[in-house]
């Protein structure tokens, strides 16, 4: 049984939606006209061009109570396919008196002339029906889509302050059955393919206007669709209603446009690459005589664009106040140091993409050279224009990072040397351009040093000079201190071997004196200490001459 329940209940329930679907649509009428309630006659006639001023209202008139439930609605009045028109239907229901005898409607719209219709009661059946609500009901007022109507509905004859007032929004071409019924909200409908190595749209129309050509068009879409190109003419009479259509960058808001070929025809426009953001964040020019970064949506969008600095590991960390809301105007970013790590990140919705126009650093104002040499790293600052930059040396521990930083000047294509003093262990060089705005901070770590040796006190360019300065003179002291020590030893020796012959000896070698020893004569010179000394015989204190000459 609760089987069969619910199969019941959902059965009736896909009989009302599919009711409520039949029902969607809006009512077709072949004939518009006036209708009232069984048992009151009624005819229709033009009010007055210049109705008669109010008067009061007859004795036992209630003026609030009069008009009721009063409502506004659209039919379509049809004579054919595609030949349908848009027609007003006003439904008035009213408290019946003996003083009334009818009802005025009138109608306006913008920039055009009130329209106001009379609807009278037959007096006998206005004495029949007296004292009962009664419904009159008309449907011949034409409107147009999208039409603003205000609508005053007042008592015949016209009694003060018993008046009905109220606006209506007619339907937009947006509908279904105007779009497919209502000649001036027929655009056609368009389906396409897209074959992107050749970059091509292949575009079908159906459900065009009859008896009409069609066009066919890619546009820019903003506030109008601004065309590309020349237009496509698709016959009415060709079987086969097609054309192909070449474009060159698939954007946002490129679109294919079609309308018929009539005066003030409607137009339809379809964006094949609506959900295509990402090819909109390309055309980023730099000026580098004003340095002054810019770029401009070629389409129309809702973006924030911000300067960032993207690290080694690809995150782009945002610059402080470099924020600029995207709509349609161009966007700009003035004082901007053209360094590879500077990009711009683009945010539309959730999405976002980063563009790093310096990236082949082809605009580069500066750089580091870091050379190595014995295991020691030499850093120059090389700028190719006259520019100031804070430069500091970081020391990182566990806790913080400390840095002393100092402000340098560098001058065109002149390379700077950079002196660091300290200890270099654990270290990283940090440097950012200051005449900017807007500029990256560049980080260079320096290498682990041996941390048994001692610290090296100067990292720059200028320490292999500055070691020369001290190497060179040192050396040249040393050789003359080796210099002068040979000579002061060979004056000695000379001096010995002189006072040697003024304290005398043994001029024959048959001298039997047992303290004189008197050698072989030689015949050849002596070399001693790189000077010629002549032999001589040596006699007398000889104890005292070894002495000495050890």
């Amino acid at each position: 049984m609760i089987v069969w329940a619910a199969l019941l209940m959902s059965h009736c329930c896909l009989g009302l939606n599919g009711a409520a679907e039949e029902n969607s649509g809006l009512e077709r009428i072949e004939k518009c006209g006036t209708r009232c309630s069984q048992g009151l006659d009624c005819k229709t006639k033009p009010d007055n061009w210049f109705p008669p001023p109010c008067q009061d209202p007859a004795e036992g008139l209630n003026p609030s109570s009069v008009f009721h439930n009063i409502s506004l609605s659209t039919v379509l009045s049809c004579e054919g396919r595609q030949k349908c028109s848009l027609r007003l239907r006003i439904k008035t229901t009213l408290q019946l008196t003996k003083s009334i005898h009818g009802v005025s409607i009138c109608t306006a719209t913008a920039g055009m002339m009130v329209n106001c219709q009379m609807f009278t009661f037959k007096r006998a059946s206005r004495k029949r029906m007296s004292g009962k609500q009664v419904i009159v009901e008309n449907d011949c007022t034409d409107i147009s889509p999208s039409q603003y109507v205000q609508v005053t509905v007042k008592t015949v004859p016209n009694y003060c302050d018993v008046t009905w007032k109220g606006t209506y929004d007619a339907p937009e071409c947006t509908n279904e059955d105007l779009r497919n019924n209502v000649p001036e909200c027929i655009t056609g409908r368009i389906s396409y393919d897209v074959n992107p190595e050749r970059k091509e749209l292949s575009v079908t129309v159906s459900n065009m206007l009859e008896d009409h050509d069609y066009h066919l068009r890619l546009c820019h879409k903003d506030f109008i669709c601004v065309g590309t190109g020349a237009n496509t003419l698709i016959k009415k009479g060709e079987p086969v209603k097609n054309a192909t259509l070449p474009y060159s960058r698939p954007l946002p808001c490129l679109c294919i446009e079609g309308w018929s070929t009539v005066m003030d025809a409607p137009r339809v426009q379809v964006c094949p690459f609506k959900d295509r953001l990402e090819d909109l964040w390309s055309g980023i020019n730099f000026d580098p005589l004003e340095e002054t970064l810019s770029w401009k949506p070629v389409c129309p969008v809702t973006a924030v664009v911000v300067l960032c600095q993207k690290r080694e590991d690809g995150v782009c960390v945002d610059l402080p106040h470099a924020y600029q809301n995207v709509s349609r105007e161009k966007i700009s970013f003035s004082k901007v140091d053209p360094h590879p790590q500077l990009c711009m990140k683009f945010t539309a919705g959730s999405q976002s993409w980063i563009r790093c126009p310096f990236v082949n650093a082809r605009f580069q104002a500066w750089e580091m050279i870091v050379t190595r040499q014995q295991g020691q790293e030499d850093i120059e600052m090389l700028s190719q224009i006259t520019a100031t930059f804070s430069v500091g040396l970081c020391a990182k521990s566990e806790a913080s990072t400390v840095c002393d930083t100092h402000t340098m000047h560098v001058t065109k294509h002149k390379a700077v040397g950079l002196n660091l003093t300290g200890e270099l262990c654990n270290s990283c060089l940090q440097v950012k351009r200051l005449d900017v705005k807007f500029s990256a901070t560049v980080i260079h770590c320096l290498e682990q040093s041996n941390q048994s040796s001692l610290p090296r006190a100067v990292l720059s360019s200028r320490a292999s000079w500055d070691l020369s300065w001290v190497v060179v003179p040192a050396g040249v002291c040393l050789s003359g201190i080796i210099i002068n020590t040979l000579l002061l030893h060979v004056l000695l020796t000379v001096y010995q071997r002189k006072k040697q012959k003024r304290n005398g000896g043994c001029i024959s070698e048959k001298q039997t004196d047992p303290d004189c020893v008197v050698p072989v004569l030689q015949t050849q010179p002596v070399l001693h200490g790189g000077v010629l000394i002549p032999d001589s015989p040596q006699c007398g204190n000889t104890e005292k001459a070894n002495l000495i000459s050890d």
